[in-house]
């Protein structure tokens, strides 16, 4: 359903609530309000969540390359010891970050779906609504 928009008209019971347009209430819709969505928003989302993480992949080889030959001169300083922890430290934050957004990405494209399977139930049931009122 990429990039749909649906709009659904519904009848206000209580009438109009005044010239405000769609946000106020169905002004200018004869007491209609009108309930839009679009998956385009979740799934540009869900693309910028696989962005990141296509962004993220090259980052631990170079990492590594950064830290070549650094240990060869290091001789008795401490501080670039504890250089290989905080690298492994980073590298853990980096792959937890790209399966992040791997599962994000897949949860954005499931609400779009299930909106969309929502909104066409939701459709369906205001048409059998308006038929049984259409047959009185």
């Amino acid at each position: 359903m990429s990039g749909v928009s649906v709009a659904q008209w519904l009848s206000d019971p209580a009438g109009p609530a005044g010239p405000a347009g769609p946000a106020g209430g169905g002004g200018g819709s004869g007491g209609r309000q009108v309930l839009r969505h679009s998956d385009g928003p979740w799934l540009r989302a869900a693309g910028g969540a696989e962005a990141l993480r296509t962004h993220l992949g090259p980052v631990p080889s170079e990492l590594a390359m950064a830290h070549e030959g650094l240990m060869a001169g290091a001789g008795d300083l401490s501080a670039l010891a504890e250089l290989g922890t905080v690298r492994t430290s980073w590298e853990r934050r980096i792959a937890a970050a790209q399966g992040e957004c791997a599962s994000l990405a897949g949860k954005l494209r499931a609400v779009a779906r299930i909106q969309g399977a929502t909104n066409e139930a939701v459709r369906s049931s205001f048409a059998s609504v308006a038929d049984k009122a259409g047959a009185r």
